[in-house]
């Protein structure tokens, strides 16, 4: 039976499915293909929604998104011997931005509404990444930031596969055309050259993924050049389906069988900790292949009989909306009810208000899109359209973004004013929290995280990067050298130090690098070897020995992250501080930062402020694991703030209309910054 290569877009019925492409009136209709989109985005809900796993229906949406537009691009230049790339994608904009405008436009109304204000910065940054389809580079620069690990998920955060589609769109076109004008130049068949392109971006595209999977597994999921093999085998389908036509009907039937059950299997038999796409994304690829392979087979028993079921061709017609309304109801929902997975009834309610959204924007949003642009084809109606959409959600996150930069810079001028703002002065000086009124937060909770990173940001490795950056402050002549080695917990105290080194004459140098301890041991990194560590560590022992300073200041012990208040002394510490003894340095180790049971901004955003502390058993233990060894390190002194931390066994999330905390574990600039006065008479005393 003849099998077409396009599913031209029917009246009534949306083709605006994740991936949508140009139609070809001249085409049969497929609603095999159809019903697929509608079971590829009905996993793709379920299994977010209940699972939290991979369903592979977003690698269905890519190969679809290739074997559809190629395909389209082909048929373009058989009718009409070119391309008009505005045309193009001015079509591609008039059917994809109104309903991504409007779901974004519903995310930032839920986040003012129920979304903590420490939310807000990112939930903007991710309106306008989506926005210019560049959301999945910015998840793929978060997943390898070590301070923003953490993170709750983005309700845009599903944006990701729409921008990887979005930059398809353009390198398509962009080689589309060149293999037409080649054809044109050398006299070669139009399939000949597309099938070039197609085969050399899925072997290059499909080897850069095995070695990225396994080389940066947190990278290589969202990063555009592990998926364009997808979306060029499908380009390569829709090229050399026409001469597999003749296919034996059981054979047919027994392939769209088989590619079914492989899909909805997908979800449930890939374990999550199976690094993707990798090898592993080949499963719901050849499943899609297969079921497309198998067409409309006519038979009573073929899978094509499932799907064509009306039901499920409606759910495909509505697939994009679907795919865009889904996530950031179920991430809202978890934020409301702050539980990790929903019920199995409220899973059931997530859906069904997603698929209601889904339905009144296929008609009313795409539906009226469509019915306009029908009714006044010009290519500038489609324009003005797709912008009346997209700008005003681009200009309420501006204006908002704009909003809270005014409020913070206002807020960081008065918390100059210590007798406000005082911070950890209040320890050292309790009389300043006497009759201290409630003021607004310093920082303020959307901008804490940020405001800290960017101080050392420039003198930190990374997660990725072996090499150590070393960062100088204070007089070449100093009489004193003072060196902050160490991981993040050891960078959270530049301030403090910067301001006691400036106070003394010292001269102050850091050596950091993101999750990585000042140790001997092997370190891992989200259960991996974390051999950037080992080689950063090697790498900063020979550069302190060069450098020779008169001071290391690092890391005593290490908290328990599992709030078991199993404080640690790994023996890795012992043998720098060795090390360090071998080459002359006096090393002081400062006590482990306690830990917070809950994000300090998420917190303070939600309660009362002295609603928000951890009892300091929650991650040190009663007694110091470095209790009783000063015998045995001789050039080591101890340090621990602790009391001051902690007063009273508590930790608190607020000193003084200070934000202590921008996590659950780090603390803040403003925050290290006054705590200078409470550490520096202990430091002056070890350094002497």
């Amino acid at each position: 039976m003849p099998i077409s290569v396009s599913a031209p877009h029917v009246p009534g019925r949306s083709s605006n499915s994740p991936a949508a492409a140009q139609p070809s009136a001249k085409n049969t209709y497929r609603p095999e293909i159809e019903g697929l989109r509608g079971v590829a985005v009905l996993l793709v809900a379920v299994y977010h929604i209940w699972f939290g796993t991979v369903s592979g229906g977003v690698d269905v949406f890519l190969v679809l998104t290739g074997f559809f537009i190629t395909g389209s691009l082909v048929r373009t230049v058989e009718r009409q011997g070119k391309i008009n790339p505005l045309s193009f994608l001015t079509r591609l904009a008039k059917r994809l931005f109104p309903s991504a405008a409007v779901v974004m436009a519903g995310i930032l109304v839920a986040a003012l509404l129920f979304f903590p204000r420490s939310r807000w910065p990112d939930i903007i940054a991710d309106t306008f990444a989506s926005a210019l389809y560049v959301q999945n580079w910015n998840l793929a620069l978060n997943s390898v930031d070590y301070l923003a690990q953490n993170n709750a998920a983005s309700p845009l955060q599903h944006f990701w596969s729409l921008a990887i589609q979005g930059q398809f769109y353009l390198l398509w076109l962009v080689l589309a055309m060149a293999a037409a004008a080649l054809a044109r130049r050398f006299g070669l068949r139009l399939h000949s050259a597309v099938l070039g392109y197609c085969t050399t971006v899925l072997v290059l595209s499909f080897s850069y993924s095995l070695y990225m999977t396994h080389h940066n597994p947190e990278w290589a999921y969202f990063d555009t050049w592990t998926r364009l093999w997808e979306l060029a085998l499908g380009g390569l389908l829709a090229i050399l389906l026409p001469r597999m036509r003749d296919l034996p009907r059981r054979l047919r039937i027994l392939m769209g069988w088989l590619g079914l059950a492989a899909l909805s299997l997908c979800g449930l038999l890939v374990p999550v900790d199976i690094h993707f796409p990798g090898f592993i994304a080949l499963w719901p690829v050849l499943a899609a292949l297969m079921v497309i392979l198998a067409g409309n087979t006519g038979s009573r028993v073929g899978a094509d009989r499932l799907l064509t079921w009306a039901p499920l061709t409606r759910l495909g017609g509505m697939g994009y909306s679907l795919y865009l309304w889904h996530w950031p109801i179920l991430v809202t929902y978890l934020e409301m009810t702050d539980r990790v997975r929903p019920s199995l009834t409220g899973g059931a309610y997530i859906l069904a208000l997603s698929l209601l959204l889904s339905w009144l924007t296929t008609r009313f949003v795409e539906g009226g899109v469509t019915r306009v642009t029908q009714r006044f084809p010009k290519r500038r109606v489609s324009l003005s359209l797709a912008a009346a959409f997209l700008v005003p959600v681009l200009a309420a996150s501006l204006g908002w973004q704009q909003h809270m930069e005014r409020q913070t810079e206002l807020i960081s001028v008065h918390s100059q004013d210590t007798t406000l703002y005082p911070g950890a002065e209040i320890i050292a000086n309790p009389a300043l929290a006497e009759d201290l009124p409630q003021l607004p937060l310093f920082p303020q909770p959307e901008d804490a995280r940020e405001s800290t990173v960017v101080e050392t940001d420039d003198c930190n490795v990374g997660i990725q990067g072996s090499e150590p950056i070393v960062c100088e402050f204070g007089p070449d002549d100093a009489d004193h050298t003072i060196a902050l080695v160490g991981s993040s917990h050891a960078r959270h105290w530049f301030q403090a130090l910067e301001q006691i080194s400036e106070k003394h004459g010292w001269r102050l140098v850091t050596i950091l690098k993101s999750g990585c301890q000042f140790s001997t041991d092997e370190q891992v990194h989200r259960g991996e070897p974390f051999t950037d560590c080992t080689e950063w560590n090697n790498a900063t022992y020979e550069r302190i020995a060069a450098e020779q300073p008169d001071t290391v200041f690092t890391l005593a012990s290490l908290s328990d992250a599992g709030g078991d208040g199993a404080e640690e002394l790994p023996e890795g510490y012992r043998e720098r501080w060795r090390q360090m003894e071998e080459l002359g340095i006096r090393v002081v180790a400062l006590r482990d930062t306690p830990r917070l049971a809950f994000d300090a901004i998420e917190c303070v955003d939600r309660n009362q402020r002295n609603e928000c502390a951890t009892e300091v058993s929650h991650s040190l233990a009663d007694v110091p694991p470095y209790e009783g060894l000063e015998a045995e390190h001789p050039n080591v002194r101890f340090l621990d703030m602790t009391e001051a931390l902690c007063p009273s066994g508590s930790c608190p999330a607020v000193f003084g209309n200070v934000l202590a905390y921008h996590d659950d574990n780090h603390l803040t600039a403003a925050f290290s910054r006054s705590l200078a006065p409470v550490l520096e008479p202990l430091l002056l005393e070890a350094v002497e």
